[in-house]
């Protein structure tokens, strides 16, 4: 267990930095659009949920190319970890436009929300401008996710910092119209986002590149020439993946969404909360990725006892690390809170908002890896119907009663969403250990 531990770290260290790195990008956003003020910083916040709603998917479609590209490292197969590289990357340009087709189509009705109007005339222009990054963050998803399959996470971490600085110059030029630009305001921040994508896509073909002229002169070249077969297996572990995580970024959007129903300080709240919580939640995020790939590198391998220990060590790790997160939630608030606005009121009602998350933090940790394990031994189905149930039958229905009915505000909305999550955690908790039972029974017998 020691050594499973010790090489999820491994992976999982680079891949959490690489999160934060990613989820740095959304919170650089924040700051530099937040002395515009709290419509400024509600209007961007939710657009770039309601993107994710829809990005979240075509990402998603990538989720099972970790895991197979990772069974045929563990069977010795780089030639065929290739091959699948360049049917995700032939997926990614395929379900790009469909995707945009139905984002347009969706956010042409915004008018109809029933949002704030100082929050609508700023994000109408942020939305539409957004949606033109999508197909660079759907290519840089597969090479992303290619990368961890082959155990390469370092350019990941690299990629995405630095493109966190890209995005910040972009940010400070098109807000605010430094060094000649276009004084954009929020729309430039999107603009910013969108030079950054491109930014990251470019950097981890490269570091693939550079992978494979190491790998010598036999190895194979990446090509887009797909076979049905191979697409249909990708899909086949892709798509429901791409459904669970549509779902459960989903809730948190259709949750922002309402929430710009309420006052501007009400909804700045909400979003400075949630890009706290989200920050911290890209360390189980990137624990559920490296838990992915050695339990499907495990798997492949044919080793059921190492595949057991691969998923053991991932709760343990997320475990700590969700604990010491709920004690700063619980105990550091206002200052998190802080670091986003200075608007007095806003801070007090996201204190409230992350008081009363901090002890649902494990839960919300545990699910996430849990969904990773699954995910590494092929089964991306079981938390689809785990996030449609909790999340949007009883999560997000309780959550608008909290809210709306019973006048508990943003606070009952969080109330539900964190219910939902809790219900996904004890069920995905209960099917991993009723798989790992029978690893353990398999390796017996070996």
């Amino acid at each position: 267990m020691r050594a499973e531990l010790k090489a999820l770290l491994l992976i999982a260290g680079p891949v959490i930095l690489g999160e934060i790195g990613w989820m740095a990008m959304g919170l650089v956003d924040a700051m530099m659009v937040g002395p515009l003020g709290p419509a400024a910083i509600g209007a961007t916040g939710m657009s770039s949920n309601l993107f994710m709603a829809v990005a979240i998917f075509g990402m998603g479609l990538m989720l099972g190319l970790d895991t197979l590209v990772s069974r045929a490292t563990g069977a010795g197969d780089r030639a065929g970890g290739i091959a699948w590289l360049g049917h995700a990357l032939w997926l990614a340009l395929a379900s790009a436009l469909p995707l945009l087709a139905v984002a347009f189509g969706v956010f042409a009705t915004i008018g109809r929300w029933h949002l704030h109007p100082d929050v609508l005339v700023l994000a109408r222009p942020y939305l539409r401008t957004l949606l033109l990054g999508l197909p660079p963050l759907l290519i840089y998803a597969a090479c992303r996710r290619y990368l961890q399959g082959i155990h390469v996470v370092r350019p990941i971490m690299w990629a995405l910092l630095t493109a966190n600085l890209v995005n910040a110059l972009g940010n400070w030029m098109l807000i605010y119209g430094h060094w000649g630009a276009p004084a954009l305001g929020v729309t430039g921040s999107a603009w910013a986002t969108n030079i950054a994508r491109v930014y990251l896509a470019g950097v981890l073909w490269l570091a693939i590149r550079r992978v494979h002229r190491r790998w010598g002169p036999d190895t194979p070249a990446v090509r887009l020439t797909v076979t049905r077969a191979q697409v249909l297996d990708l899909l086949r572990l892709g798509t429901p993946a791409a459904l669970q995580v549509t779902l459960e970024v989903g809730v948190f959007s259709v949750a922002s969404a309402l929430a710009g129903r309420l006052t501007p300080v009400a909804l700045g709240s909400h979003q400075a909360s949630l890009n706290i919580v989200s920050t911290a939640f890209m360390i189980p995020l990137g624990l559920a990725s490296a838990a992915a790939v050695r339990v499907g590198h495990a798997h492949g391998a044919q080793d059921p006892r190492r595949t057991a220990q691969a998923g053991w060590a991932a709760f343990i790790a997320v475990t700590v690390v969700m604990l010491a997160i709920a004690t700063v939630f619980a105990t550091a608030a206002a200052p998190l809170l802080r670091l986003f606005t200075r608007d007095a009121a806003v801070v007090a009602v996201g204190v409230q908002v992350l008081r009363l998350v901090a002890p649902f933090q494990w839960f919300d940790g545990a699910q996430t890896v849990a969904t990773g394990v699954l995910r590494g031994l092929g089964d991306t189905r079981t938390p689809v119907v785990a996030n449609v149930i909790a999340h949007w039958v009883i999560g997000l229905p309780l959550g608008y009663a909290l809210c709306f009915w019973w006048g508990w505000g943003i606070v009952g909305l969080w109330l539900g969403l964190y219910a939902g999550l809790t219900l996904v955690a004890i069920a995905l908790m209960l099917v991993w250990m009723t798989r790992a039972r029978v690893l353990v029974a398999e390796a017996a017998r070996d």
